[in-house]
C-alpha cells in the first residue's frame, strides 16, 4: 500500500469517527535515502535520489505543512522533493553527542505541540527512526538495520492523545 493511498485511508477513517478525530497530527517518520558513499556527510547516491523522488511522489497530494531533517545533507536532500513539491522549505532539527539522548523526546513534543489538523515529514537515520516513532506514539518500534532505506512509518496522533502507528514501504 503507498503512503498516499494509506493517509487517505486515514482521512476516511477520521471523518468516520467522532468529531474530533479530525483534530489530530500526522506525522511521517523515515530515513534518509541511500548515500553515495560512507564518509561524514555524504550526499544522497542516485538510487537514494530516485528514492527521495518516489518519497515525494508517494506525498504527492497530502497538505504537507512541516518538513524536518537532521543538519546532515542526506536527510536535506531525502526531505528536500517533498518539501519543495508541497511549497515549504525543509526545517533543520540537529542532532550530536551533546542533546542524541533526549532527541526524540524533544523532537516528539514539538511535533505534538503543531497545530489540529498538520502533517509532517520527518526524516532521520537508521538510529534514531525507531526513538522518534517510540517518542511520538508511546508504542515500541522495530530496530532499524544499516541496510534498510524503505520503510515508512505513519503516526496519527489524534486529538485526545491516542497514538496510531501504520508501518510500511515504499
Amino acid at each position: 500500500m503507498t503512503l498516499l493511498r494509506l493517509l487517505m485511508l486515514v482521512a476516511c477513517l477520521a471523518t468516520a469517527l467522532p468529531a474530533h478525530a479530525h483534530d489530530g497530527i500526522v506525522v511521517v517518520v523515515v530515513r534518509h535515502a541511500e548515500k553515495a558513499d560512507d564518509s561524514r556527510d555524504p550526499p544522497l547516491a542516485q538510487a537514494g535520489e530516485a528514492r527521495a523522488d518516489a518519497l515525494a511522489a508517494t506525498l504527492a497530494g497530502t497538505k504537507l505543512d512541516l518538513a524536518v531533517s537532521t543538519q546532515f545533507r542526506r536527510t536535506r536532500q531525502t526531505a528536500a522533493p517533498a518539501a519543495a513539491a508541497a511549497g515549504i522549505e525543509v526545517g533543520e532539527r540537529p542532532i550530536d553527542a551533546a542533546n542524541a539522548a533526549t532527541y526524540a523526546g524533544e523532537l516528539a513534543r514539538e511535533l505534538r505541540a503543531l497545530p489540529p489538523g498538520s502533517t509532517a515529514l520527518v526524516v532521520g537515520h537508521s538510529n534514531t527512526v525507531p526513538g522518534i516513532v517510540e517518542a511520538l506514539s508511546g508504542q515500541p518500534a522495530a530496530p532499524m538495520p544499516e541496510t534498510e532505506y524503505d520503510r515508512y512509518t505513519v503516526v496519527v496522533l489524534d486529538a485526545d492523545g491516542t497514538a496510531r502507528v501504520i508501518t510500511s514501504r515504499y
